[in-house]
């Protein structure tokens, strides 16, 4: 059975304008470098609709959803942008673009959970592990990984999932609306001190926070995978495994100062595939998140896929 691949050809409406690093491009390198590789052949292709308010409101409050969804309309309408923070605006496609992101997370639960594909990833942007339950940041306005999984939760059934985020990031956004709940095990790594300088003391006893200094290399990081996220996530046994999937600790993205390498990316992949084989019938959906260098994040979800659909 082939991975499930879902990028919405809406994804690439939203644009922060020229020189911006989370660009419409980044969603073409990926797709020409899989296509160059022969890595689309192993893909399942698929489309998806459009997230609801209903779902959003399982991560997000509906006076933040409203808001900023109206926000979005006077934007599509006007054409105008409004900046929501120093690095994150909202233009014309936005609203199409967020509401096809959080679709597409919802629609790869839904095959992974009925069993239609054993694995998902979805190439989506706007990114989202920065929103939080009631705010829009660091380029982000709906936590398309939080909504899938309290929808896999909430209206699929399931008891227990785990959130990974290997973002150079923290994932302040997914950890705001997840810390405290039991049903969700998160385990992240990121940069620290870097944007959006958090993370350091876990703001719940179901996350697994890992800070990581500048200039770690891949080998450093993967013994604190081992020795920090791997016991808890087996003593966890996740009946599904969310990846939040951001790929610029790579050494060559410049929005963070760690040595991550392409066979970084695909050992981490492979350690998540084992616990998902272990406990949950190999169930994992994974979601773009940051990765900046057109190439390295092209390489990088090129290694990340191979391992998710056994060419690797």
């Amino acid at each position: 059975m082939k991975t499930a691949f879902y990028s919405p050809p809406d994804c690439r409406l939203h644009n922060m304008g020229e020189g911006h690093p989370e660009c419409p491009q980044r969603l073409d390198a990926i797709q020409d470098h899989l296509r160059a590789t022969g890595v689309d052949m192993f893909l399942d292709w698929r489309d998806a609709g459009v997230a609801t308010l209903e779902q959003l409101e399982r991560a997000h409050t509906a006076g933040y959803v409203t808001e900023v969804t109206s926000q979005m309309e006077i934007a599509r309408d006007s054409g105008d942008h409004k900046a929501v923070d120093p690095d994150t605006s909202i233009c014309k496609g936005t609203h199409a673009a967020a509401f096809a992101a959080a679709g597409a997370a919802i629609a790869a639960t839904n095959d992974v959970i009925d069993g239609s594909a054993v694995n998902a990833f979805c190439a989506i942007r706007p990114p989202g592990h920065h929103a939080t339950r009631a705010e829009s940041m660091g380029f982000c306005f709906f936590n398309n990984i939080a909504v899938a999984a309290r929808h896999a939760l909430d209206v699929r059934g399931l008891e227990r999932v785990a959130i990974i985020d290997f973002d150079v990031h923290h994932g302040n956004g997914t950890e705001d609306i997840v810390a405290g709940d039991d049903r969700i095990l998160m385990c992240s790594f990121f940069q620290h001190p870097l944007y959006p300088f958090s993370g350091a003391v876990p703001l719940g006893t179901n996350m697994v926070n890992v800070p990581i200094p500048p200039y770690t290399r891949g080998a450093e990081i993967r013994e604190s995978i081992e020795a920090m996220w791997m016991p808890a996530l087996n003593e966890f046994k996740p009946q599904l495994i969310f990846i939040s999937a951001g790929f610029d600790a790579h050494r060559e993205d410049e929005l963070g100062q760690l040595g991550m390498v392409e066979a970084d990316y695909e050992w981490i992949t492979r350690r998540l595939l084992q616990v998902a084989d272990a406990h949950c019938g190999g169930r994992v959906v994974s979601c773009l998140e940051g990765g900046y260098s057109l190439s390295a994040l092209a390489r990088s979800v090129a290694a990340h896929l191979k391992v998710l659909c056994g060419a690797s």
